[in-house]
């Protein structure tokens, strides 16, 4: 999109992050949880579609009897876990339409802040990534405690939309490389972004950090103008990755446009799905106290 982009992060209504982020996390949730770590444990956690590299002990056979399909048991335990965060902050995360309360990368940053201090009351660590950015903000490694969650807010309030994942086609790979070697069994990772703009190859580059019992939750967060395109007559649409300008009347193009988002969004949630990972659709007016909620149990 042409307009709502800016250098500096536009919070709009969202902040102060602190503050934002305490009320939401306070409508959400509050005392104890059960971990998503799955493996020989003590509480049946349900099913999911078999992967090459599965244990073939938890394979379900009345499953393949029965319906043909390889399915693999899940199980549950009490534990504490990290939340490991990815949060995209590459230009196109900048927008911000006229109906949204504030930039997708300061709604996402809202998001993040609430789920880290919820994990932070309940005495589990988090961590923060970062894609995209050219200002040399850096990474938050795994921590628990008020000072962690202080690094937090001043890292998420410090961000600025930069960076093209189509013209750094392994930006996303030196992000997600570091998690994917350490994140251990039963850690809980959430990935914030548009998923727009990014290369070839990214769905299964991210749905692979669903594997070795690790839970994945994908968060497709888009202005409400992107999910609806809501504008009239001829306009200029200016890629904010990759430099593409397009001149077009909407009226021809809009069911178009509004068809391949629904097919890639689709496709990243039968991916996800395929992997074990799980799939939350997001609007930036939406009530984030609802969308927290909704990666809380997804991520149970």
């Amino acid at each position: 999109m042409a307009e709502g982009i800016r250098h500096k992060l536009d919070w709009g209504k969202l902040a102060p992050l602190r503050l934002r982020s305490r009320l939401v996390a306070e409508g959400v949730y509050a005392g104890g949880h059960r971990s998503a770590r799955r493996g020989a444990g003590v509480e049946f956690g349900g099913h999911r579609a078999y992967t090459p590299g599965d244990d073939l002990r938890w394979l379900d056979r009345r499953s393949l009897l029965l319906h043909d399909r390889l399915l693999v048991r899940q199980f549950e335990t009490e534990t504490d876990r990290a939340l490991r965060l990815i949060v995209d902050r590459t230009a196109s995360m900048g927008y911000r339409g006229s109906q949204a309360e504030g930039a997708k990368l300061a709604w996402s940053a809202l998001v993040a802040a609430a789920l880290g201090r919820i994990a932070i009351e309940n005495g589990d660590p988090v961590g923060l990534t970062l894609v995209g950015g050219q200002d040399g903000t850096r990474n938050l490694p795994v921590a628990g405690g008020r000072e962690s969650f202080e690094r937090l807010i001043a890292t998420l309030e410090s961000l600025e939309a930069t960076g093209d994942a189509l013209a750094d086609a392994r930006m996303l790979d030196r992000a997600l490389g570091g998690i994917a070697r350490s994140a251990r069994r039963g850690s809980v990772i959430v990935f914030l972004s548009d998923l727009l703009d990014l290369p070839e190859g990214s769905m299964e580059l991210v749905a692979g950090l669903a594997s070795r019992g690790r839970v994945l939750v994908v968060v497709q967060t888009l202005d409400p103008d992107e999910a609806t395109l809501p504008f009239e007559g001829t306009v200029r649409l200016r890629s904010l990755e990759g430099g593409t300008v397009v001149e077009t009347d909407v009226e021809t193009t809009r069911e178009q446009y509004l068809t391949a988002l629904r097919e890639l969004s689709d496709r990243w949630e039968r991916t996800l799905l395929a992997r074990g990972g799980r799939f939350v659709r997001a609007l930036t007016r939406d009530d984030p106290v609802r969308v927290v909620r909704s990666i809380v149990e997804a991520a149970h």
